[in-house]
């Protein structure tokens, strides 16, 4: 352990600091405005109690220092060098999945309206976030009521002999047959966008121009399509809640949990809250630096950042995130910390909601803690089954066999500890043997970092149980309760009129009776739902790998697609749907896809060729 003396040489400048331990690993890296003050500060910390700064500095051997000429510049070197060392420290934002955001590239001839996950800076506009595809298909389903944009590729609607249901139901102006001209649909699109900017009094003010100038000029009818688009906008924006007078912006509120932190993002876009995030990172130093270092990665993702952050409270630096900010979107981003009015109450919304998410998590982890309890008493385990496996095979006949593992902690699962597994070895249909080869392979490739399972299920009865057992006596693996959870069967019998279904079993080792838990009970539905969670993910792949498959098969058929051309194709699209939804342009974006080879690929699947 170093003492303070070690920061004599530190330099009062801008610059990130990296804590390393005696075998030379990064501990922890931080950032400063000034680094000899910043890394004294911790020795400081280290004497008042706090037991995290204690835990942190006794573990620490040496600290080096990078200088930089900003701070700016500190917060992303430091974000790098986070990524490179992945420090035990550190805060470390696993959930990668970004929200769902509507795109529309008005440069295209017809812009069309596309849900995307990624939000990369290419030019086009885009709206959201939404919490789920199907949120954002709601909200797609009203938008075409009012503004009727094209639905589909244009390739594909310009190969029909006639409009598409969408034009008939008069939900798409229908521009692959001429039906609208050019002019008319970009004001359609430019309309729609600015209703999901949420800059609806601009909106209202240009319909009724046209509204207005259509009718000054005797044409009725148009005039008459723009009351009706006047009418359906002031309709709905009647049924939205306004929470502001306008404007973009990200609402941040946080909650102290023990060694974690309850992070709420709460979304505000043209005024309107449109939804929320939740996180819950693990971090044990200040509140200010973790959530500092929190914005920093979530925002170096590919996600929307808006006009204007609001802060529970003050950051150190404050100045510096708002510059990288506004950089990464390309316009000026206000990060503040208000006090009163409107923007202080929706911040101490945030925060509520994150106390309330803190709160039903930890009774959620004391719920979980007693049903492991209660599992542990039930089938008399020898230790609390705090980490749980469970194991599944997934096969037709044999072929694109799969295995899958599923790990829950805590009575939680932890998706970062799921693995997938093909089957090598077995040429047939024995799940039997399928199961040996996967809990082979998961035992010989060594104990993970957190030690070894406290209990291992497989789906199934006594033959997947002995499957199990034989493997882990023959790798002399000791310490690890099995079970196998068979399902319920239906029970008829020749007097019965109705049909009945027998209590899942859960079957031993040494035992020959299964126990049979109570129907119901928190154990059984613990256990039914990781049986379920490894059945789910292990079919999922299955039918990924099937899928990929006649993927292959289909694309062999046509000249000029070989082995990498199919490789490169499967890579980038994944799925039979959406390779038959891409476009030739989106073809051709793909490496080694010439223009000639895109319109074969393109014209063979809308073809006639159906799947």
């Amino acid at each position: 352990m170093i003492g303070v003396e070690a920061t004599d040489c530190f330099p009062s400048s801008p610059g990130v600091y990296l804590m390393k331990g005696g075998d030379g690993a990064v501990l922890y890296v931080g950032k400063a405005r000034n680094l000899r003050q910043r890394v004294r500060s911790y020795f400081r910390q280290a004497g008042d109690g706090r037991y995290h700064i204690q835990f942190l500095m006794a573990r620490v051997a040496k600290i080096d220092y990078i200088v930089t000429d900003t701070e700016k510049e500190a917060l992303i070197l430091e974000n790098t060098l986070i990524k490179q060392h992945r420090p035990r420290y550190n805060l470390n934002l696993r959930d990668d999945k970004t929200y769902f955001s509507l795109r529309m590239n008005m440069s295209e001839e017809f812009p069309r309206l596309a849900i995307v996950r990624k939000v990369p800076r290419d030019g086009a506009r885009y709206f959201g976030p939404y919490s789920s595809a199907a949120a954002a298909r709601e909200v797609l389903k009203e938008l075409y009521k009012i503004f009727p944009l094209r639905h589909y590729p244009l390739e594909s609607c310009r190969r029909r002999g006639r409009p598409c249901l969408f034009y008939q139901i008069r939900q798409c102006s229908a521009p692959c047959h001429g039906l609208i001209s050019r002019q008319d649909y970009a004001a359609l699109a430019e309309g729609a966008a600015l209703f999901l900017e949420g800059k609806n009094r601009e909106l209202l003010q240009i319909v009724r121009k046209r509204m207005a100038q259509a009718a000054a000029a005797e044409r009725f009818e148009e005039a008459a399509r723009f009351r009706d688009l006047l009418r359906s906008i002031e309709i709905t924006l009647e049924r939205q809640k306004m929470v502001t007078r306008g404007g973009d912006a990200d609402v941040i509120g946080f909650s102290r949990a023990e060694h974690r932190l309850e992070i709420v993002i709460l979304f505000i876009r043209g005024g309107s809250m449109i939804g929320s995030r939740n996180y819950s990172p693990a971090w044990e130093l200040d509140d200010a630096e973790g959530l500092a270092s929190f914005l920093n990665e979530y925002y170096s993702r590919e996600v929307f950042i808006p006009e204007e952050l609001l802060l529970p409270l003050p950051l150190p630096e404050h100045g510096a995130l708002a510059e990288l900010l506004s950089e990464r979107r390309g316009s000026r981003v206000a990060v503040t910390f208000p006090r009163r009015g409107v923007k202080a109450e929706l911040v101490a919304l945030a925060t509520r909601n994150a106390a309330t998410a803190a709160a039903e998590k930890a009774q959620g982890a004391g719920r979980a803690e007693a049903t492991l309890k209660e599992l542990q008493e039930r089938l008399h385990l020898p230790a609390l089954p705090s980490r749980i496996e469970c194991y599944d095979i997934s096969n037709i006949g044999g072929e694109h066999a799969v295995g899958s593992r599923v790990v829950f902690r805590a009575g939680r699962p932890d998706k970062n500890l799921y693995r997938r597994y093909r089957i090598r070895t077995v040429g047939q249909a024995d799940d039997f043997a399928m199961m040996r080869e996967v809990l082979g392979r998961r035992f010989r490739e060594g104990t993970e970092p957190d030690g070894p399972p406290d209990l291992i299920v497989v789906d199934g009865g006594p033959g997947q149980l002995s499957v199990l057992m034989a493997v882990l006596r023959e790798l002399g693996v000791e310490g690890v309760a099995a079970a196998a959870l068979a399902k319920s069967r239906v029970e008829k019998g020749m007097m019965r009129e109705e049909i009945e279904r027998s209590a899942e079993r859960v079957f031993l080792p040494g035992r020959k009776n299964p126990v049979v838990l109570r129907q119901n009970s928190p154990p059984l539905l613990l256990l039914a739902q990781i049986r379920d969670e490894a059945h789910r993910f292990a079919i999922t792949y299955h039918k990924k790998l099937r899928g990929k498959a006649t993927i292959t098969s289909l694309l062999g058929e046509i000249p000029g697609v070989g082995g990498k051309r199919q490789q490169a194709l499967l890579r980038h699209f994944g799925s039979l749907k959406r390779l038959r939804e891409a476009s030739v342009d989106e073809l051709m974006a793909v490496r080694g896809i010439t223009a000639k080879v895109a319109e074969a690929v393109w014209g063979y699947l809308h073809g006639g060729n159906q799947f």
